[in-house]
């Protein structure tokens, strides 16, 4: 359907400016460089009920795998681990591995760690991004680490790559590590670029396993606690489809909180240089606000000045140490599950595969980048930006929650409404549609 002609805008008039490095990816339209992400099939299904699915369409091909507790970890193999209700747990470790923390000031520790990998996983055609998402309580002391490997075209197992190593807390507040993606990881068929395996050129992975590690420090009885763990895979090409129709009966907007980054601006340049770059958290708060859940007043104590100070606490509880950044997808999805939420990273195939989220009363994160004149009203352009997908007019048009607030300093700047064809167009060429989808465990849309 084309865009409403009564779509409302801010700041519409004025000529937009670049806006500096909102998130932590330089998307390359075309030449592959797009974060992998993943479809949400949802349907009848359990939480006790782990997902593979499919969905191919205009050579968009995009598959689900997900594990849930306490059952979908009976499948696979595990190493000193066990499953539980609560989830995945340490019970006998009987592995040791060393590790040193560049960012703790290099100290040698030694933890105990198992693990649980799944069975080989198709997805009926062969990948070439994979991103891994899990949520999970670390106890200080204790951290996890998912890994992935597949089997490429000429039928070889390739090496285990590392897609993050994470904990709960922060070092400063009693974390094992600083979380962190890993660099250096290239092949000659494939990378990790911070959390998105990618594979080169004509190469392909057909099937994969996915590992968790679960480490404690040794000599001690803690144990983290994995309740999801999941990853997407997709092959998608470079063209972008034409606008999709609206498909509800009518528009629907949910009242998701409006928090701007730009009242961030030079706060705790430490990290991602201050609220300026931080669109994913300052957008991962409005959400998990959204569901009412969030840290405490106490938890919040140390920051300083106490304007939206959740949006401070999620930019230092989501930093990668290594690309120095608060825009790891996985990080901010894993936050978001800090609080008893599902998170996960996702990609779809158009606007009209978010509307049943919003039907269900699911917000959903957007990563799109634009040109100066590409989104009407934003006044900025960006080489990547997160967005909180509210809902849509009654015509169908988005109603959005973007966290730039159109440079404005104001929270009350930051409910918007953009055209849908111009945002789909410059969400799916730039990230292929890709998401975070934040909710509680109960809840889930049907398709």
């Amino acid at each position: 359907m084309p865009a409403s002609s009564s779509r409302q805008s801010v700041r519409s008039s004025v000529a937009p400016v670049a806006l500096p490095r909102l998130s932590r990816r330089q998307l390359v339209i075309g030449g592959g460089a797009m974060a992998a992400g993943g479809l949400l099939l949802a349907g009848p299904s359990s939480a006790a009920s782990a997902t593979t699915r499919a969905v191919t369409g205009r050579d968009q091909k995009i598959a689900n795998h997900h594990f849930r507790a306490p059952f979908d970890f009976l499948r696979g193999s595990r190493d000193g681990v066990l499953p539980s209700a609560a989830g995945l747990r340490l019970l006998h470790p009987t592995k040791q591995r060393k590790y040193a923390d560049l960012a703790a000031g290099s100290k040698t520790v030694t933890y105990d760690y198992g693990s649980w990998t799944s069975p080989w996983l198709s997805q009926g055609f062969g990948l070439t991004e994979l991103i891994s998402s899990w949520n999970a309580e670390t106890p200080n002391g204790t951290w996890i680490e998912s890994q992935v490997r597949g089997v490429d075209e000429t039928g070889a197992t390739s090496d285990w790559f590392v897609l993050g190593r994470w904990c709960s807390n922060d070092l400063a507040d009693g974390g094992a590590i600083s979380r962190t993606s890993v660099d250096g990881q290239g092949t000659d068929i494939a990378t990790v670029w911070t959390d998105t395996l990618h594979l080169y050129d004509d190469h392909t992975f057909g099937k994969v396993q996915l590992r968790i590690l679960l480490m404690r420090r040794a000599g001690t009885h803690l144990t983290p606690t994995v309740r999801f763990f999941g990853a997407v895979a997709s092959n998608l090409p470079d063209d972008v489809p034409a606008t999709s129709s609206f498909g509800l009966r009518r528009g629907v907007a949910l009242p998701v909180p409006t928090y701007s980054q730009e009242l961030h601006e030079g706060q705790y340049p430490q990290w991602d240089n201050g609220g300026e770059a931080w669109c994913s958290p300052t957008s991962t708060s409005m959400v998990v606000a959204y569901w009412h859940k969030g840290p405490s007043a106490k938890d919040l104590a140390w920051v300083e000045p106490k304007v939206d100070p959740q949006v401070a606490y999620a930019a230092r509880n989501t930093y990668d140490a290594a690309y120095e950044g608060c825009g790891n997808w996985p990080f901010n999805t894993a936050y978001a599950g800090r609080y008893g939420l599902e998170g996960y990273v996702t990609r779809l195939r158009n606007l009209r595969e978010a509307e049943p989220f919003i039907r269900a009363g699911i917000p959903l994160i957007t990563s799109v980048a634009f040109e100066p004149g590409e989104l009407d009203g934003a006044g900025y352009s960006t080489d990547g930006h997160l967005i909180v997908l509210a809902g849509f007019t009654d015509t169908g048009d988005v109603v959005v929650n973007d966290p730039a607030s159109h440079l404005i300093k104001s929270d009350d700047a930051v409910r918007t409404t953009y055209r849908r064809d111009q945002y789909e167009k410059v969400w799916l060429a730039a990230s292929g549609g890709t998401a975070y989808v934040i909710h509680p465990t109960w809840l889930r849309p049907r398709r």
